[in-house]
């Protein structure tokens, strides 16, 4: 009994949970959250500074509602991301508010799909 409890314990807990998808358009309404935010890429836009890489989804900056962030430490895992504009991707992070827009922080290549 205690091996059986063990092991439905343990499926519980290490299985992913699923994020809600939302379009890009709703990312401010859902800071805190961890989500799937899915939409086109607008620009790819590197910063003067050469610290962060923009993915600007829904449109180009200040226009686009949501970006996701590559800060120099992760570039290499995301080899390809100047190919991304105008592809749909899915972009699942918990949303953060930076200076009133909604943002995911890229970490792991895993939080990036191309539709």
């Amino acid at each position: 009994m205690k091996v059986f409890v063990f092991a439905l314990l343990f499926t519980l807990t290490a299985a992913p949970a699923l994020a809600e998808t939302i379009p890009a358009a709703e990312a401010k309404n859902h800071i805190d959250k961890e989500v799937t935010v899915e939409g086109v890429v607008g620009d790819v836009h590197h910063a003067a500074s050469g610290k962060a890489i923009f993915i600007e989804i829904g449109g180009r900056y200040p226009g686009n509602p949501f970006s996701a962030v590559l800060f120099k430490d992760n570039f290499s895992k995301f080899p390809n991301v100047d190919s991304l504009a105008g592809k749909t991707v899915d972009i699942t992070g918990k949303i953060q508010d930076y200076r009133g827009r909604a943002e995911i922080i890229l970490n792991d290549p895993a939080q990036l799909k191309v539709k």
